[in-house]
């Protein structure tokens, strides 16, 4: 894995010179320093998943259609994209790691106010202030993740994403109990900003402190362009996948397939699981095969497990096309983001934004087909994407 292979808009470099660094720190601080920036990863993960595991309960709870719920998750997506600008901003002007603890805090923060909104203005706000904290904690802990792996001096960067694997994995498993009892989100949202607020403040507080120099004129947009516009589709159209089962495969198990509020989370768990298993050996595919090969036909694999998702009669079967889904679309982001990093930070960042712009339309064009359509129809449309992500990446010759 390259060293930029994570996808952030703007990553500045943070210059770790001794007179930067917070004096000779405790035990306890030096214990924190080894898991900070892992855990980091993690607690994104996992609040990532919690809200997505208890959207079904916030639709139900404020009675909205699909169409409207689509416009909620739009808000979100425009906040995430919309707020890059301001990630940019405050990293370059501030410092990865206190980035990483003001933006942590609001996003902990704008967990409970979803579930506390009362009506769907207020959700949509909610959702913008949840999209920009998640958009800007992204790029403070990438950059972390950067400088981490510079002063390693090897990959880790594969790693550090696995770790946001196995916060959405065990946050949905945890999201499936918690729902299963009978746990209001609120109380759910509230439980899990409490538990993580130390650990987050705690971590931040043993990493080396950091003051880059913010450059103005550095540009934080681009649009890919020449054989990179191949692997912004690629990025895009991933996204879309990725983004729409998170938001949406919850619903589908509760209206399509009738499962209960305790086993609606179980979709995403095992499709963010099978994700984690293939990332973790993703590298050592990559190595013995090449990235192209490995992209086209995980993404073949992905549209016969969206395919048995939508055909699915029962719980079962969905769970495992979602789970066969998120096994064939792991290697996608890694893989795309890495062969665009090999271009320099311009060509990863244009590569990155058509990326995050899929996030953004994703699930409420997801939302607006299913509220015409139905949920099945969407999903058909998923898999028609990934068996698109499939021919695209065999013509992609920059995927190496």
């Amino acid at each position: 894995m390259k060293r930029n292979e994570f996808p952030a808009v703007y990553i500045p470099d943070i210059p770790m010179t001794t007179k930067h660094c917070i004096p000779a720190l405790p035990q306890n601080h030096q214990a924190w320093r080894k898991i900070a920036i892992p855990f980091l990863f993690l607690l994104l993960g996992v609040v990532f998943s919690t809200w997505a595991a208890r959207i079904p309960a916030i639709r139900d709870q404020l009675q909205l259609d699909a169409a409207t719920l689509a416009l909620v998750l739009l808000c979100g997506g425009i906040g995430a994209v919309g707020s890059f600008p301001l990630a940019a901003w405050i990293t370059g002007h501030y410092g990865a790691r206190h980035s990483s603890l003001y933006a942590g805090l609001v996003l902990l923060l704008s967990l409970p106010l979803l579930a506390l909104a009362p009506g769907l203005w207020t959700l949509m706000a909610v959702c913008t202030l949840y999209g920009a904290a998640s958009s800007c904690f992204d790029v403070a802990i990438n950059a972390l993740g950067a400088q981490a792996e510079r002063e390693a001096g090897r990959p880790i960067m594969s790693m550090l994403h696995g770790w946001f694997c196995v916060g959405t994995f065990s946050g949905a498993l945890v999201a499936s109990a918690v729902a299963g009892l009978g746990v209001a989100p609120l109380w759910h949202f509230l439980l899990a900003a409490a538990l993580l607020a130390w650990p987050l403040y705690a971590g931040c507080q043993a990493l080396p402190d950091d003051r880059p120099q913010y450059d103005p004129q550095r540009q934080l947009f681009a649009l890919p362009h020449g054989h990179l516009v191949v692997l912004g589709v690629i990025a895009f159209c991933g996204a879309i996948v990725e983004g729409s089962v998170a938001d949406w495969s919850g619903i589908y198990m509760k209206d399509h397939i009738g499962a209960s509020d305790g086993a609606t989370p179980l979709a995403y768990a095992a499709f963010a699981g099978m994700m984690l298993v293939m990332r973790m050996v993703g590298d050592g595919l990559k190595a013995r095969y090449d990235a192209r090969r490995v992209v086209s036909i995980g993404t073949l694999v992905a549209t016969g497990g969206m395919a048995l998702a939508v055909t699915a009669q029962g719980m079962t079967p969905a769970i495992l096309g979602f789970a066969i889904a998120g096994a064939g679309v792991a290697a996608v982001f890694p893989f795309v983001f890495s062969a665009a990093g090999r271009h320099g930070s311009t060509a990863l960042a244009a590569v990155a934004t058509l990326g995050y712009s899929g996030s953004l339309i994703g699930p409420p064009v997801f939302g607006f087909l299913a509220h015409g359509w139905g949920l099945q129809a969407a999903l058909a449309l998923l898999g028609a994407l990934c068996l698109a992500m499939a021919l695209s990446s065999r013509r992609a010759q920059w995927l190496q």
